[in-house]
């Protein structure tokens, strides 16, 4: 790396990206901007974007899936993505962390920046993107191992070792699960419930200490007792993280989220598009697009 574009430092550096030591760090072509974009909220409140999205579009080979979606997304703020299915959401989130790389025919046009990064730019450690930038899925998918090397696997695998029993431990503690497995630490993960199961596999996300949580509908598959667990947890790991949720569920985007970005087909070319963004009473009480106001009051979607 030319270390006359290196501003991160141990501290978090010039731009903004968090580092933490021995990590390897997010790499950009030499000439990259790097750039910090602050939007007001409030009258009297500054909020840091963490990614800014520029006329993004993303094509499967010859079809376009999403198109000309314009954004910023907020610090320590939870987003929800909404919007009738094949309308892009999942596919939007997915981009967020390059997770859509492993998919041949995946092409993402306009651009990511991440605290000021472009994500997709030549040189860009991927493994490293997506250590800063956790994912949790829709279904619970927890490695057939034990609970403690479920969260224990990551850090194993980028080197983060030292005091490992002490970081498996806060990870469960973040997860609000290890009241429920710590005497049992060392049992299969297989055998915990859906939604112990769904908290392993955020605790496992959040063990290396992302930036970033992604969810992807995380409590679909959930009852209800379980479903507001995870709702509870968004709202406790909001203050450590941004999180942005895709969800299906209007009455939980409206519990759990701050801001919410509507997403639809466009009219004319029947491609996934961001139609309103803004924040959550705007978008559930007050929106200023006909097609946002069908969809949240369930005339359609």
């Amino acid at each position: 790396m030319n270390n006359s574009r290196d501003r991160t430092s141990a501290d978090g550096g010039g731009d903004g990206v968090p580092t933490v030591a021995g990590r390897v760090r997010l790499r950009t072509e030499p000439g990259a901007q790097v750039r910090t974009v602050h939007e007001t909220v409030a009258p009297d409140t500054v909020r840091q974007s963490v990614f800014d999205i520029n006329d993004m579009g993303v094509q499967y080979g010859s079809k376009t899936a999403l198109a000309h979606t314009t954004m910023k997304i907020y610090r320590h703020l939870v987003t929800a993505i909404i919007g009738p299915s094949g309308c892009g959401k999942s596919t939007f989130l997915r981009s967020l962390n390059r997770m859509n790389d492993s998919i041949d025919s995946f092409r993402l046009l306009g651009q990511v920046l991440y605290n000021g990064h472009d994500l997709y730019a030549p040189g860009v450690n991927r493994v490293e993107v997506r250590r800063r930038i956790g994912m949790v899925f829709q279904k619970p998918n927890p490695f057939p191992k034990s609970i403690y090397d479920n969260v224990a696997w990551a850090p194993r695998n980028i080197g983060l070792t030292a005091d490992l029993d002490a970081r498996v431990e806060r990870a469960l503690r973040s997860a609000a699960l290890w009241d429920e497995v710590k005497d049992r630490l060392r049992t299969s993960a297989m055998a915990l419930s859906g939604g112990q199961q769904q908290r392993l596999c955020i605790a496992r996300a959040i063990a290396v200490e992302p930036d970033v949580l992604l969810l992807d509908e995380p409590a679909s598959a959930l009852d209800p007792v379980s479903t507001a667990a995870i709702e509870d947890l968004i709202g406790t790991l909001k203050n450590r993280y941004t999180i942005v949720i895709v969800t299906h569920n209007m009455q939980q985007a409206a519990r759990v989220a701050d801001r919410a970005a509507f997403f639809s087909l466009d009219r004319t070319d029947l491609v996934g598009t961001l139609i309103e963004y803004g924040d959550i009473k705007t978008i559930f009480g007050n929106p200023r697009d006909q097609r946002t106001r069908d969809y949240v009051t369930g005339q359609f979607g």
